[in-house]
């Protein structure tokens, strides 16, 4: 297999294969960011340590050093005026990146993302649209306890005029974040601070600078018959993992990986479970008012209901703030013993 390193300079060294390169999610990042940049004067970014310290997770690391100070722009710790900056440029005509340390800040700036960006394209009969990306590490990080441990999928999936996309693999963060940095709406792009360093292969057609990914489509990750399992972010490895041990003892799982939150690829979700007859969300979040639970709701109001052999079943977060004691934290996510716990409940084994 043919491996990617250095991601500034994105030489690769190639050992027999048909071009496929390892990339780890941190990088795949990186690279959209460094070719939307190069591609687009008016794209630039900003937040807190995102220049010269070259991102607090090393997500922007060497776009300073090649773009300088006007294109990557390190703001002082003040989430409301760095996001209003940055909807500013946008209505003005520019392509924003806004960065948040994580998305627990953008606490300090949802009137900027809701009121100023979420709304004014409506409120402007199409007039201003604002093409602006808010992203950073969203939901439980590890230790980091409450105060940064939420998960916001379900906020701004709450809102309309935004576009949520949540990313699991380098596929889904490459292709994702160019094709928001492209959109002429709002997108919140929620990553996950567990998957930075974690690398999966990408064939040479997503090495590509035009590699999108279009926002609001879903992607089947393997293919099963009796049960779907539908999930998004890190979560998606998680119903991997547990479809793999559930495979031994004879249950195929189908798993969707959702990609956006908002739109919700609903179509997909049916078709799957038509197909299989049993449904089972699995999500970091909360459970109240969740992804799950729309999810559960859409399926309850459409056609694949009366393909449903059992009830739906959601896998979620704790319905409590993240303690910071590591064992309860672990007690406080979903774990793979959770989704194969909730499969056999499902399939009544």
């Amino acid at each position: 297999e043919c491996r990617l390193g250095g991601s500034a300079k994105r030489s690769y060294s190639i050992t027999s294969c048909a071009s496929v390169f390892q990339v780890n999610v941190r990088d795949a990042l990186n690279q959209a960011m460094d070719e939307e940049l190069e591609r687009d004067e008016r794209v630039f970014l900003l937040g807190e340590e995102v220049a010269q310290y070259d991102g607090a997770y090393k997500v922007s690391r060497g776009l300073w050093k090649k773009y300088g100070d006007k294109r990557i722009i390190d703001t002082p710790i003040t989430e409301m005026g760095f996001a209003g900056i940055a909807v500013g440029a946008a209505f003005a005509g520019l392509r924003p990146i806004c960065e948040f340390m994580t998305w627990n800040f953008s606490m300090q700036a949802i009137d900027q993302v809701i009121n100023s960006a979420a709304k004014t394209y409506y409120m402007s009969a199409g007039f201003q649209t604002v093409p602006i990306v808010f992203r950073g590490p969203n939901g439980s990080s590890a230790g980091v306890a409450a105060q940064h441990s939420q998960c916001f999928a379900a906020w701004y999936g709450h809102c309309p005029g935004l576009k949520v996309v949540s990313p699991w693999n380098s596929e889904d963060a490459r292709g994702l974040l160019k094709a928001a940095i492209r959109d002429d709406n709002p997108v919140v792009f929620l990553e996950n601070e567990m998957m930075y360093g974690v690398p999966f292969e990408l064939s040479e057609e997503m090495m590509h600078k035009d590699f999108v990914i279009p926002i609001g489509k879903a992607k089947v990750e393997r293919q099963g018959t009796h049960i779907t399992l539908v999930s998004h972010s890190r979560c998606v490895g998680f119903c991997l993992d547990a479809a793999a041990v559930l495979a031994k003892e004879g249950v195929e799982c189908e798993v969707v990986n959702l990609r956006t939150i908002r739109p919700l690829d609903v179509d997909t979700i049916e078709a799957s479970v038509m197909k299989t007859g049993n449904l089972v969300t699995v999500e970091g979040g909360w459970p109240q008012y969740g992804v799950g639970a729309e999810i559960c709701a859409r399926i309850m109001e459409g056609p694949a209901f009366n393909y449903l052999d059992a009830p739906a079943v959601r896998v979620t977060g704790v319905d409590i703030p993240m303690p910071y004691a590591k064992i309860l934290e672990d007690h406080s996510v979903p774990q793979i013993k959770d989704i194969i716990f909730s499969v056999k409940k499902v399939l009544n084994m």
